[in-house]
Order: C-alpha cells, then sequence, then structure tokens
C-alpha cells in the first residue's frame, strides 16, 4: 500500500543498524571482511583493480562457517561462489 503521508517515507537508519547490532549481523560482518582483506593483502594483484587474482569471481570460505561459531584463526580458502553458496549453514 503507498505511503498517505511523505513524512512516512524517511527510513529510519539508526534503528536498522541498532536491529543489525542485536541481531548479531555486525560481528559476523566485520569477520568476514577481515578475511577477504587478509587475502587481498597477502595474494598477487595482476590488473590492478585491488583484488587478489586468486579471488576475483570467488568466495573467500570458511572451514568452521561464520554462522556456526567460526572464526578466521579457524581457516578460510578460496572457493567458487556457486559452491560456497550451496551450502546451508542456517543458524
Amino acid at each position: 500500500m503507498p505511503y498517505k503521508n511523505p513524512e512516512d517515507r524517511k527510513r529510519n537508519y539508526k534503528r536498522e543498524y541498532q536491529l543489525q547490532v542485536e541481531g548479531g549481523a555486525i560481528p559476523n560482518k566485520l569477520e568476514r571482511q577481515r578475511a577477504r582483506r587478509a587475502v587481498d593483502k597477502n595474494g598477487t594483484d595482476a590488473n590492478g583493480n585491488g583484488k587478489a587474482d586468486a579471488r576475483e569471481g570467488k568466495d573467500v570460505s570458511h572451514k568452521k562457517a561464520l554462522s556456526k561459531g567460526g572464526s578466521n584463526k579457524d581457516g578460510y580458502f578460496i572457493e567458487d561462489r556457486a559452491k560456497n553458496r550451496a551450502r546451508n549453514y542456517k543458524k
């Protein structure tokens, strides 16, 4: 249903962020970001786009899923996107 009042269209970004924090999304997001940066820092980058060549078109897959309590210390590797996302790591 469309908004009747234009003032109702404004998003409450603070509330959205707070809901993400309460749901535990922010620490998991930061952990995945650290893994990607570690791979990009140590890998070679022939085309100079800031992303490691080994990671182009691929995902950083963790040996123990972050949603299951894993971390970067548990180990991670580069894996095809479809293969990494095909696993059912639901909580």
